[in-house]
């Protein structure tokens, strides 16, 4: 009998690889607050786990060398633009206090999710000793 950590571990791998990147353009955000003309960018978590649940990726074909790559393959993350509340005067989006909110919040989902993984680990560990 052979063991998948793919169907051990389920889409809890996933969530943890979206949730860190999600918590990668929140600080990016964060970071550019005062940049003028800064486009503040976060990714749609459910879209995001759901093309990984359904094996889907989105994929972008480069039609040209000088294009840029965009997101990681095969979970469908590629940040888009968020529509500000309140537009500021020099083009920055981003707005500080819901970026720390987002942040603050993606950061404990990002723990639970450890968490949660550390707790499959622990019994894969105990099944696989017989204990």
């Amino acid at each position: 009998m052979s063991l998948s950590f793919d169907k051990a571990l389920g889409i809890h791998a996933d969530a943890l690889q979206v949730r860190s990147r999600r918590l990668e353009l929140l600080a990016s955000n964060l970071a550019n607050a005062d940049t003028p003309n800064y486009k503040a960018r976060d990714i749609d978590f459910r879209a995001a786990l759901g093309h990984a649940q359904q094996g889907q990726s989105v994929t972008v074909t480069r039609t040209h060398s000088a294009h840029l790559a965009v997101g990681t393959p095969g979970l469908g993350m590629e940040p888009q633009y968020r529509v500000p509340n309140q537009p500021s005067l020099d083009g920055n989006t981003v707005d500080a206090q819901m970026e720390q909110a987002a942040f603050s919040q993606n950061a404990i989902q990002y723990q639970a999710s450890l968490d949660f993984l550390n707790a499959r680990f622990r019994g894969l560990r105990t099944a696989l000793k017989g204990e």
